[in-house]
């Protein structure tokens, strides 16, 4: 009996230490570390840095705000409208937009199948920053509510219907308002036409002049480009000699572009980084006005000048018109610039300029007609 009871005490003993043994050797295994994984190859890791970066850009993109408050009031998780998603594509967003999206999706916020919104100075605000051409939407583009039953047929009509614009995005809200403000903003006909016919200075070129330094060149003028172009004044003088012109408006502050329309002039709403739309060795003269000045980066009007040697024909004029620099600059910037062209100078003429800003800072006038020669 006893020798029974030692025995099993024996066995009991002999399932305790074996289930300990078994616990230990368990526990063992469980805390021990698993093999090391193989290696990911180089060209994996490539990748993930890769969609790291791009997404860290996105959302860079995404979060980034542009400088005018009035613009870019917009919530800071916008979602991307539905029809800018739609629009990507059937076609290509120029690459500019993407710098800024929240003016973009606030452009493509409309309703389709309905009245666009009132929005001129929003894509006014995306062309500039180079998000150029935009989107097409589905949406008709307001009109004004009372247009005029005719429109003139001359480029210099005596005066211009008020009714047929739209004024709501203006802080004048008719023509006498605009020529109370500034007179020579372009939008007083008397004095339009008046420009382009008399010289008052030796940095004035009139078209009477223009005329005959291409005929004495046995060059025919027919098609050209005016940069900066205003209100339209010379297209609207070009036209009176059976001369077609392209002009490159911007509605900065009042409407540039609906007027050179009025006057039966053709308007090309495109900012001054724009590729010129129009095929290469066509285009007769190019001028550039005002617009063109020492306020655009150096990179950028390189690119623009030999721009317009794209389009230009062999023996094409390049008339620069008033182009103002400090004077420092005109001799060591931009007249070496210009220089590489290897144009034909046909006239140079600098003289200084005379108002506010032009003595503030040292500033020239600059007018200058080259010729692009017939053979590189």
């Amino acid at each position: 009996m006893s020798f029974g009871m030692g025995l099993n005490l024996l066995l009991l003993l002999a399932m305790v230490a074996t289930n300990i043994l078994s616990l230990y050797h368990l526990s063992s295994s469980i805390q021990s570390k698993p093999p090391a994984p193989p290696p990911v190859p180089d060209h994996l890791l490539h990748q993930l840095n890769t969609i790291r970066a791009t997404i860290n850009h996105l959302t860079h993109l995404q979060s980034a705000g542009t400088t005018n408050p009035t613009i870019t009031s917009t919530p800071s998780k916008a979602t991307i409208p539905s029809d800018l998603l739609l629009y990507a594509h059937i076609s290509p967003i120029a690459s500019a937009c993407h710098n800024h999206p929240d003016l973009l999706h606030r452009y493509m916020n409309y309703t389709p199948f309905s009245l666009c919104p009132p929005d001129a100075d929003l894509s006014e605000a995306l062309i500039l920053r180079g998000c150029h051409p935009l989107p097409r939407r589905r949406c008709f583009s307001p009109t004004a509510p009372k247009p005029p039953s005719s429109l003139p047929t001359s480029p210099f009509p005596s005066s211009l219907p008020d009714s047929a614009l739209l004024w709501s995005t203006y802080s004048c809200k008719s023509f006498d308002c605009l020529n109370r403000f500034n007179e020579n903003l372009g939008f007083e006909m008397k004095i339009e036409s008046s420009k382009f016919l008399t010289m008052k200075s030796e940095l004035d070129l009139t078209i009477p002049q223009l005329l005959n330094i291409a005929k004495s060149s046995s060059s025919v003028l027919r098609l050209a480009f005016d940069i900066g172009a205003g209100t339209g004044t010379f297209a609207a003088r070009m036209k009176l000699h059976n001369i077609t012109v392209l002009s490159t408006t911007m509605n900065l502050g009042a409407p540039y572009s609906e007027v050179t329309a009025l006057r039966g002039l053709v308007p090309l709403h495109v900012p001054l980084q724009q590729r010129l739309p129009v095929f290469d060795g066509v285009v007769d003269l190019v001028r550039c006005g005002h617009a063109v000045n020492r306020w655009i980066p150096i990179t950028t009007m390189e690119f623009l000048f030999y721009d317009v040697d794209r389009v230009l024909r062999p023996g094409g004029y390049f008339w620069l018109d008033h182009f103002f620099s400090k004077a420092v600059d005109l001799e060591r910037v931009y007249s070496p610039l210009i220089g590489k062209l290897g144009y034909k100078i046909v006239k140079w003429a600098t003289g200084n300029k005379t108002d506010s800003s032009g003595i503030k800072n040292g500033e020239v006038y600059l007018t200058a007609l080259l010729q692009k020669p017939t053979t590189k």
